[in-house]
């Protein structure tokens, strides 16, 4: 990974450290990942116990008088060791796996959430779903979902094959082009989880990264609120100054802001963007430093990230328009 990446992922939340941090596997926070942890845990407990056993089986083999281990070439014990033991212990943890498993499909929960997401090179496409599957809000690069409610994710690709996965939270599943795949569960406490792209997509595949915000259900709901409707009009000159750029330089053609003239489907919705935790699907923090640096050089940062560097603007039109994306929240 290249100098520049560390800092950029560094900037979000630091080095993990142990078992703990922003995406860990084993720092869960979910009923979901409790389960797929103690699988791991239980797989890596049999594993070593079985390494330990056959460790001191030829140790003793070794080292112990040719008489004192005679019976190890014994016919019971070459059955009982070598068929009976790996049947019954492989047995007993795909039992456990495949328990496990089955308790990580549950039905569609009343009164859950759906969310859909499709991946793209190499960023995310969020909509949040009504009952019958109307787009009620539209976001990118993080997924909000409220504390202790069942959400149903319904992921889609719209390229190459990509894979969501939130450590904390859950196990992965492929989206794949064509196929819509499901996935339900839930946080189990507030908190900020970052989320990977585990299958390789592209050229850009390490910096396909997205966050998912755990809420208490009440400030889901306002945020959701909030959401739902257009950008906020500009507040100051600046902001005015930076919505104007922002529709004459071309961002437009790509770029949708709800309740503007920017009408574009190619890149991501921008409508609440200043309110998100990160920018360019997880890659830089979001703040008007970060936002300036983006938008002025965009492939030196993501080199072949279809969004130009738009270096063409001068230093006044950037801070305007850095300003006014970051007003939007």
């Amino acid at each position: 990974m290249k100098p520049r990446r560390l800092l950029a992922l560094g900037a979000l939340g630091g080095t993990l450290q142990g078992c703990a941090g922003v995406q860990s596997a084993l720092d869960t926070a979910g009923p979901h990942a409790d389960r797929v942890a103690a699988l791991g845990w239980a797989m890596f407990a049999a594993a070593a116990a079985i390494f330990l056993l056959v460790l001191a089986l030829a140790l003793f083999a070794v080292f112990a008088r040719p008489e004192r281990r005679r019976w190890l070439g014994g016919r019971v014990v070459v059955i009982a060791g070598g068929v009976a033991f790996p049947v019954i212990a492989l047995s007993a943890l795909l039992v456990f796996g495949l328990s496990t498993l089955r308790a990580l499909d549950p039905p569609p929960a009343p009164g859950g959430i759906r969310i859909e997401v499709t991946g793209r090179q190499w960023w995310w496409e969020v909509r949040y779903l009504d009952a019958e599957g109307g787009t009620i809000a539209i976001s990118a690069n993080e997924v909000r979902m409220p504390v202790g409610v069942p959400v149903e994710f319904v992921l889609k690709s719209a390229d190459v094959i990509h894979s969501f996965w939130v450590p904390s939270l859950a196990g992965k599943l492929d989206m794949i082009p064509g196929r819509v795949n499901s996935y339900r569960f839930a946080a189990g406490r507030p908190g900020i989880y970052r989320g990977q792209c585990a299958e390789y997509c592209g050229a850009e595949h390490a910096l396909m990264a997205f966050f998912a915000v755990a809420m208490e259900p009440a400030a889901f709901r306002d945020w959701m609120a909030r959401e739902r409707g257009p950008a906020a009009a500009p507040g100051d000159a600046a902001a005015r100054r930076g919505a104007e750029v922002f529709l004459n330089a071309g961002c437009a053609a790509c770029h949708t802001i709800r309740g503007t003239e920017a009408k574009g489907a190619i890149g991501p919705d921008l409508t609440h963007v200043g309110g998100r935790v990160s920018l360019a699907a997880g890659t830089l923090p979001n703040n008007i430093g970060s936002m300036e640096g983006w938008i002025a050089s965009s492939q030196h940062i993501k080199p072949g990230n279809f969004m130009p560097s738009f270096d063409v603007l001068s230093s006044e039109d950037l801070v305007a328009v850095a300003a006014y994306l970051e007003s939007l929240r």
